[in-house]
């Protein structure tokens, strides 16, 4: 299995300059940014066996974490969409 932390920039290659800016416009972005940062980060270190933890536990956060980056990329997508209009 290919572990590979899964960084919010790597995946949105095309929107870095719109994530940027959210990031420091709207303080609700930038705290889901830095949860899923948090939350991505501790996936990864269970998965390369840093950190311990159940399977179960390690599958609920994998879903924390798809969640937060479905809010965040749909953030994204809207403030794309507005500038664009």
């Amino acid at each position: 299995m290919s572990l590979e932390k899964h960084d919010l920039l790597h995946e949105l290659p095309n929107s870095k300059d719109t994530i940027h800016e959210l990031k420091t416009k709207d303080n609700h972005f930038a705290k889901l940014f830095e949860e899923y940062h948090e939350v991505d980060h501790e996936v990864y270190r269970i998965e390369n066996g840093t950190e311990h933890a159940s399977d179960e536990y390690l599958e609920e956060r994998k879903k924390v974490r798809l969640n937060l980056k479905d809010q965040l990329y749909a953030m994204v997508r809207d403030y794309e969409a507005a500038q664009a209009s």
